[in-house]
């Protein structure tokens, strides 16, 4: 009877046994688990804390120079001066004195009108003062005689002065039938053509002066400071070109849409070489501060996305600092904002993070362990 019994619960039993084992088991795994915890050593004592290793960069500290900070804008060129020439007098045009695109020096014919009776018209005004200067001399004879009263000798003056004024008028109006370059420069566009009669007022050409080149860009309301007019200042065009002038012009209001100030650079252009309309860069020097030379190879992001780089501070800690470029060359960038004497992570800014301990090794190691074992091969 019992021993069927024990034959119906057999597998109740297996497993309530199997069960018991396992808890034996967990049980003496926790009580030999708090003997190697990481306060407690094996005879009852606290037990030292390991430190992690710390992660290695190669470093190099430099001391800050002086520069001369560079704001650099991008801009364009254009002539110094564009005029519309416009007839002075009515005229059909005879003669075209230069082309389009042409260099033309101040008083250079562009266009030549007819003259008509302009002639003739002189000849006359300038009898018509002779006559009346006949005139009034002998006015001036008869009042010393009494024979003039001082109205009469008044009205001579009147008529000598009327005449003289359309004498003039007639030499203006013969001068106005030739249309003349006004400034040294450059025929940018006629609208006229031989055989074309003009009005008064009526456009003939664009002429500009192109022997004097402007680099018009905008600064910022922070630069706007920094810029003076009489300064000297440089610029590099598209074609790679740089040119050097002077600030003429810095407006005294920012542009209300871009709260920008409008600067220009006056260069010489005195051959025509260079072209107008074309972009440009405008450098112009500003304050002068010390700043620290670096590769642009050490420029870095943080998590928010500024770019800067990392240096060791005073507490032998990763510290991030935002890049101020105050100046870029060929062979690198002007860092800004930095200690006067800082240690440059240059090798390993990737894998450290600011605030976290490392060991640094000075760049001035590396060399030296190099050349000695160059030294050693050599040998």
């Amino acid at each position: 009877m019992k021993l069927d019994r024990l034959k119906r619960y057999r597998s109740w039993l297996y497993s309530a046994g199997i069960a018991v084992l396992i808890t034996l088991w967990l049980v003496s795994g926790q009580f030999e688990s708090n003997d190697d915890m990481p306060g407690s050593a094996p005879d009852g004592g606290l037990a030292t804390t390991v430190t992690a290793p710390q992660s290695r960069v190669r470093v190099r500290t430099q001391a800050a120079e002086k520069i001369t900070r560079t704001i650099a804008v991008n801009g364009k060129t254009a002539p110094a001066r564009i005029v519309e020439l416009s007839v002075e007098t009515d005229g059909r045009a005879v003669k075209i004195g230069a082309e389009r695109g042409a260099n033309v020096s101040a008083g250079e014919v562009i266009v030549q009108l007819d003259e008509r009776d302009r002639r003739a018209r002189l000849a006359q005004a300038q009898a018509m003062v002779k006559q009346r200067q006949v005139e009034y001399e002998g006015r001036v004879r008869l009042k010393a005689e009494s024979y003039v009263s001082e109205a009469q000798l008044q009205e001579g003056i009147a008529l000598l002065e009327a005449a003289r004024t359309e004498l003039k008028r007639a030499q203006l109006d013969l001068e106005y039938m030739t249309i003349r370059a006004p400034f040294d420069g450059a025929l940018q566009s006629r609208i006229v053509e031989v055989g074309d009669f003009l009005k008064l007022g009526d456009p003939v050409a664009t002429f500009v002066d192109n022997r004097t080149m402007i680099v018009s860009a905008n600064v910022s309301e922070f630069d706007a400071g920094f810029v003076n007019v009489g300064e000297p200042a440089e610029a590099r065009l598209a074609t790679g070109e740089r040119v050097h002038g002077r600030i003429r012009f810095v407006a005294p209001v920012a542009d209300e849409a871009t709260r920008t100030f409008l600067v220009e650079l006056e260069v010489d252009n005195h051959d025509g070489s260079l072209r107008a309309g074309g972009t440009a860069e405008l450098f112009i020097p500003a304050e002068t501060i010390y700043a620290h030379h670096v590769s642009p190879s050490l420029l870095t992001l943080d998590d928010a996305g500024n770019v800067g780089v990392k240096i060791i501070n005073e507490a032998g800690e990763v510290e991030f600092v935002v890049a101020d470029i105050a100046l870029s060359s060929h062979d690198g960038v002007w860092l800004a904002g930095l200690p006067e004497t800082a240690t440059i992570i240059t090798v390993g800014q990737g894998f450290v993070t600011s605030g976290t301990m490392v060991q640094t090794v000075p760049e001035s190691d590396i060399d030296t362990a190099v050349a000695i074992k160059a030294d050693d091969q050599a040998d």
